[in-house]
């Protein structure tokens, strides 16, 4: 299986709620994210980043939410491919103005 597919989402959802649901019956919520781990066969860092990654999209962490991460990939793939046509276009126009400076020139 792909490494981001491991666990299906609604996996990842209801341990991500768990852990909210049930923090406050245990010492600190690296208990629960440990405990609540091993119930669902994972490791506790892969629970706790998830649980990091909802406190942020659900605004009580800082930080980029899910969402704005998203946007921020899609524009800077964007924004490399305009460099690149850029540059394609800026080799393309100097070759051509060398090949007429050749041509006004005989």
């Amino acid at each position: 299986m792909d490494r981001r597919t491991r666990y299906p989402q609604e996996v990842r959802e209801r341990a991500v709620r768990m852990v909210f649901e049930h923090a406050p019956e245990y010492d600190s919520q690296w208990a629960a994210i440990k405990s609540i781990s091993t119930k669902f066969g994972m490791t506790a860092e892969t629970l706790r980043l998830w649980v990091r990654r909802a406190e942020t999209d659900e605004g009580l962490r800082p930080g980029l939410t899910s969402d704005e991460r998203a946007r921020m990939k899609e524009l800077e793939r964007e924004n490399r491919e305009l460099r690149r046509a850029n540059e394609i276009l800026k080799s393309a126009a100097a070759f051509f103005g060398a090949e007429l400076d050749r041509r006004q020139r005989k």
